[in-house]
Formats: structure tokens, C-alpha cells, sequence
């Protein structure tokens, strides 16, 4: 069993920020794969799933705000007896320029709060993160992160989350050492 998590903010105001690149990736995948999201009985997260060969993948969009991910991230881990080498993080990343994608494990946070809420509830870095690129950051960090997409980076966003899913698929299927040679 796989927990892929994509990080965001819950309201409405929140959504297509550049801050819900994660939940953004996983609400396509899943309308993909004709997936219905519902709220996970620890109230802190919606999921789904669905199976890629004989193995599970539950995809999860905490209800926590951003740097609160790790209590959402933990209860399902615990829930779900998921080994942290099973689970995949998939956020927003100011460090790189809008549309690269970028694979890594056992890393800093980077001065993500949502990584770093995700780290100090699981007590380790060792896990795998899908980084979605939105740099260069313009103005303050947090004016940055919660704004929209503009109208050129709308135009980009279905192929970069169509190689997102690639990438994710290629981590399920093949893993991260594989993964991170094709598309690193």
C-alpha cells in the first residue's frame, strides 16, 4: 500500500493558488481515473484510491491548513500502517522556476512549512517528494505562494501535471532510483 499526499489549503479561497499545486496534481488525477474524493473518518483529510496492479494507492488531500500537514499526513500513516518509505508528498516549490519537476527522499524541508509540519509529526525526513516548481517568486514568500496562477502558467498547467502523473506512475511501477534518472 502507497499514500500519496498532495499538499494545499482547504477553502475556497485557497484553491488554484500556487500554494495547492499538490492538491491541484491529485484532483486531476483523480478525475482521470474517475475517482469520487470522500472525507477520511480521522477528519483531517479527504482521500481516495484505487489499485495499480495488486497494490493499493490511497491519495490524500489534508483539511489542515499547509503548516498543519503533518497531523493530517501522521493519522493517516498510522491509520493506514503506512511505512514512511511508502509515502509520496507532492507539493509547491519556490526554489524552482514554474514547470520543472523535481524528484527527491530524505531531504530538508527547504523552508516548506508543509514539509516541515510533515517531518517534525513523522519525526523523519525519509520519505519521497514530487517538488512542482512555481519560481521565480515575486514579492513576499507567503503574498507569492497564495496567489492564483496568471494566465500564462494556466496555459502550462495540464502538461505539468500530466508529467506529474508520470512521474508518480513511474515511482509506483518502477521506483524513486528509476524515477529520478528518467525525469531528474
Amino acid at each position: 500500500m502507497k499514500l500519496i499526499v498532495g499538499l494545499g489549503n482547504p477553502d475556497k479561497e485557497y484553491q488554484n493558488t500556487r500554494h495547492n499545486f499538490g492538491w491541484v496534481a491529485l484532483d486531476a488525477l483523480a478525475k482521470k481515473k474517475q475517482l469520487k474524493w470522500t472525507k477520511h473518518q480521522t477528519g483531517h483529510s479527504f482521500i481516495t484510491d484505487f489499485n495499480l496492479g495488486r497494490e493499493k494507492i490511497i491519495l490524500a488531500k489534508p483539511l489542515t491548513y499547509m503548516n498543519n500537514s503533518g497531523q493530517a499526513v501522521s493519522a493517516l500513516q498510522q491509520f493506514f500502517k503506512i511505512s514512511r518509505t511508502d509515502l509520496i508528498v507532492i507539493y509547491d516549490d519556490m526554489a524552482l522556476p514554474f514547470g520543472k519537476i523535481r524528484i527527491s527522499s530524505n531531504r530538508s524541508s527547504g523552508g516548506h512549512n508543509g514539509l516541515e509540519s510533515i517531518i517534525s509529526h513523522l519525526k523523519s525526513k525519509d520519505f519521497k517528494r514530487i517538488r512542482l516548481g512555481i519560481g521565480p517568486q515575486i514579492g513576499a514568500a507567503e503574498d507569492f505562494v497564495l496567489k492564483k496562477f496568471n494566465s500564462s502558467e494556466k496555459r502550462k498547467l495540464s502538461e505539468i501535471i500530466d508529467t506529474s502523473h508520470l512521474v508518480l506512475e513511474t515511482i509506483l511501477e518502477k521506483g524513486l532510483d528509476w524515477a529520478t534518472n528518467k525525469y531528474n
